[in-house]
């Protein structure tokens, strides 16, 4: 491969990653995320097969619902450098990120601390091929059971 192209490359693949980075304001300070991961983290995540549900959109949209509560719109994205790079913890069959959400919608009940952005786990289990976000939520990944 010739240098230009190569450059040309690693160029498009740059502005790729940089473009799904948003830098938000977090009561811990300045964090970056992305919606990008190499794994499907995007679909609907149930609790014991049911509600609640947390509902991840490709593009960073989605719904976040707590236990008994409605499902709210939100905008979310996994913790990742100011490249676009994932930050996560390997485990010995998993790997663990940070998953943070901020509801677009207010009501009565909420104050400033509730539309702030709130982080949660996701952890992806290779061998399972389940992904969980806090713990309690999953959904399955790769062969027929994705959806």
């Amino acid at each position: 491969m010739s240098p230009k192209l190569l450059f040309v490359a690693l160029l498009v693949t740059g502005l790729t990653f940089a473009q799904d980075v948003r830098k938000i304001e977090t009561w811990d300070g300045i964090r970056y995320i992305t919606s990008n991961c190499e794994y499907p983290i995007t679909g609907t995540y149930h609790y014991r097969g049911a509600e609640p549900i947390v509902e991840l959109n490709s593009g960073g949209n989605g719904y976040y619902q707590l236990h008994e509560q409605v499902k709210r719109p939100v905008i979310w994205g996994i913790e990742c450098d100011e490249s676009g790079v994932p930050s996560f913890t390997k485990g010995f069959d998993n790997g663990k990120y940070t998953l943070w959400y901020q509801y677009t919608t207010r009501t009565e009940l909420d104050d400033d601390d509730d539309m702030g952005w709130k982080p949660v786990g996701l952890t992806v289990h290779f061998n399972s091929k389940k992904i969980f976000i806090q713990g309690e939520r999953s959904k399955t990944y790769g062969g027929e059971a994705e959806r």
